[in-house]
């Protein structure tokens, strides 16, 4: 834990599990018999990703653009939750959950600091 940033670190710890949810199940979708199929969620699973990464970022040190960083990062998460819903592969569930818990605490610390 970053002792310098307690208010956002639980915001900080979903997007990083968020994101490293999001490379994995791009991954496993790529290894799937019908893999064209899987391609919005695939790209999803990347933008989803990256904005965690970037929101993870921008929060450690309390950037200035934070909040709007997090609320579209809980935005593009919530998108990717809805897409991998749709599909019933374990993977495809854990990133849903993963993307879901994300957006949520990416919510609550916009509001937290509204």
């Amino acid at each position: 834990m970053f002792s310098n940033h307690p208010d956002n670190q639980k915001c900080i710890d979903a997007c990083v599990e968020c994101a490293r949810a999001c490379e994995h199940c791009h991954d496993a979708c790529l290894h799937e018999e019908e893999v064209a199929r899987m391609v919005k969620c695939i790209r999803l699973d990347s933008d989803c990703s990256a904005m965690c990464w970037t929101a993870a970022a921008f929060m450690s040190r309390h950037s200035c653009f934070e909040q709007e960083i997090c609320t579209l990062c809980a935005e593009i998460c919530q998108a990717c939750a809805d897409e991998c819903r749709q599909h019933q592969m374990d993977h495809c569930q854990r990133c849903a959950d993963a993307c879901d818990h994300c957006a949520e605490a990416c919510r609550q610390m916009v509001a937290a600091h509204a």
